[in-house]
C-alpha cells in the first residue's frame, strides 16, 4: 500500500470518523442542474459545478444511499475539484436530488444502466473531455459493478471507489448489530419516507409491493430489501439481489485502472467486503487502512476543522498519467 493514511489521536475512533464529517461545516457549491429524460419515462438529475473545458477531464461523482450534490463528502470533492479548475458533475440516483421520480421503482446497489446512460450523454456532448469518476459507498458498489461489466467498453478513463459495500449481504447483517444499528435506522427512516409518499400517488400505489403499515415494520436493510428494493427491480428476492448486485465479484474483470479504497474499522463494512488477492484485476490498485471509518478518513487538523486524505488521494488518482487523454 504506497498511501499511507493515520487519523489524528482524536479521530480513531471509526465513529469519529463516519459522524463527524457530516456535522462539519462545508461551504454550499453553487451548482446548475441538468435534468436527463430516461427511455422508461423516469429521470435523473446532474448537478454541474463549472462548464467544461474541451480536452479537460470531467469528474463524475456518484453519492451513496439517500445521499446528493449536498452530502458532505460530494461537497468536499467539488470544492477541491474547483480549487484545480476541473468541471465536476454529480450523478444523482432517482429519487435523491430532492423530487421525488415518476416511476415506483427507485434506484439499488447494482444499477449501472443509469449510470451508463449519463455517461454516455456526457461522452456524447464532450468528445474530447475524458470522464473520471469516484463512487462513494453504495455509489462505490455501483461504480465498481459497471467497471466490471462493462470492461474496456468503461467509458471511465480512471475511477475511484469509496467505503463500498461490496459484498451486499455480509453488510446488511453488519448493520443489524451493535452501534451499527444507529446507522441503519436513520436510513431506514428516509427510505420508509419515499416508499410512504409514494403509496400515495393512486398511480404508484397499485404497483407497490406493500402497504403503508407494512412499511412501518420493515427496520432492517435485509427487510426492506426483500419486500421493496428486490420486487421493485425485477429481482427474485433478497438473496438474489444481494447476489446479483454485489460489487465484489466484478473487482477481477475490471480493465481500466481504478482504486478501491476500504477502512477495516468501517462500521458498515465486514471483512467479507474485502477481496482475496486472486479477485483484484491487475489495474485495480487496492488500498485497505486500519482506520478511516465510513467514508471518514480525516487525517488531520482539528475536531472543528478536520483534514482529510480523501479528497488528495481521490484527484492524485484520477489525474494521474493518462488521465488527460480521451478513452
Amino acid at each position: 500500500m504506497p498511501n499511507a493514511f493515520t487519523p489524528p489521536w482524536w479521530a480513531k475512533s471509526p465513529h469519529v470518523q463516519t459522524i463527524l464529517p457530516v456535522f462539519t461545516k462545508v461551504a454550499k457549491p453553487v451548482l446548475e442542474r441538468q435534468r436527463l429524460e430516461l427511455p422508461d419515462g423516469d429521470f435523473i438529475d446532474l448537478d454541474w459545478q463549472a462548464t467544461p473545458k474541451v480536452g479537460k477531464p470531467i469528474v463524475v461523482i456518484i453519492h451513496g444511499l439517500e445521499g446528493s450534490a449536498q452530502s458532505h463528502y460530494a461537497r468536499r470533492i467539488l470544492q477541491a475539484c474547483k480549487t484545480q479548475g476541473l468541471a465536476a458533475v454529480v450523478h444523482h440516483h432517482r429519487s435523491c436530488s430532492g423530487e421525488a421520480n415518476r416511476l415506483a421503482r427507485s434506484y439499488h446497489s447494482g444499477d449501472t444502466d443509469d449510470l451508463q446512460f449519463s455517461l454516455s450523454l456526457l461522452q456524447q456532448t464532450y468528445p474530447q473531455s475524458p470522464l473520471l469518476a469516484v463512487g462513494y459507498s453504495l455509489g462505490g458498489n455501483v461504480l465498481t459493478k459497471y467497471q466490471g461489466e462493462y470492461q474496456d467498453q468503461s467509458l471511465l478513463t480512471r475511477a475511484v471507489v469509496v467505503s463500498a459495500p461490496l459484498q451486499l449481504s455480509a453488510c446488511a447483517k453488519r448493520l443489524e448489530h451493535g452501534f451499527s444499528k444507529v446507522y441503519q435506522s436513520h436510513l431506514i427512516k428516509q427510505l420508509q419516507h419515499k416508499v410512504n409518499q409514494k403509496l400515495t400517488d393512486p398511480d404508484l400505489a397499485s404497483a407497490m409491493p406493500l402497504t403503508p403499515a407494512q412499511v412501518t415494520n420493515l427496520n432492517t436493510f435485509y427487510d426492506f430489501d426483500d419486500k421493496v428494493t428486490a420486487p421493485l427491480h425485477g429481482f427474485l428476492g433478497v438473496e438474489d439481489y444481494y447476489t446479483r448486485a454485489s460489487g465484489l465479484t466484478y473487482v477481477n474483470r475490471i480493465t481500466k485502472p481504478t482504486l478501491i479504497l476500504h477502512a477495516l474499522d468501517d462500521p458498515f463494512m465486514t471483512d467479507e467486503v474485502i477481496p482475496h488477492p486472486s479477485q483484484i484485476s491487475e489495474h485495480v490498485e487496492y488500498e485497505l487502512h486500519a482506520h478511516g471509518g465510513h467514508v471518514g478518513f480525516i487525517e488531520g487538523g482539528a475536531p472543528w476543522k478536520p483534514r482529510y486524505y480523501l479528497e488528495r488521494r481521490i484527484l492524485d488518482f484520477l489525474l494521474a498519467n493518462d488521465a488527460s487523454s480521451a478513452p
